[in-house]
């Protein structure tokens, strides 16, 4: 709801999936925001890793495989004309 006016924005694709995660991720290149779910916190109070990719099979790359995977199944929203 929040992110589909972005939907049909030139570079920007949204998707929708119904994986049950325990965080969020927010990624550009070789730099993630990991917002973890904490049970019984708002995700605004929550704790936000900013993670940037140093070497490889690093905890960047373990968060990166894993928002891979989804972004892989997940459904694209499509711009309603």
């Amino acid at each position: 709801m929040h992110y589909k006016p972005l939907a049909g924005t030139p570079g920007i694709e949204v998707r929708t999936h119904s994986t049950t995660l325990y965080n969020s991720l927010s990624r550009a290149d070789d730099q993630q925001l990991v917002n973890a779910h904490v049970w019984g916190v708002n995700a605004y109070a929550a704790p936000v890793w900013h993670l940037r990719r140093h070497q490889d099979s690093g905890m960047f790359d373990t968060y990166a495989e894993s928002f891979d995977a989804v972004w892989a199944r997940a459904t694209p929203v499509r711009q309603e004309g």
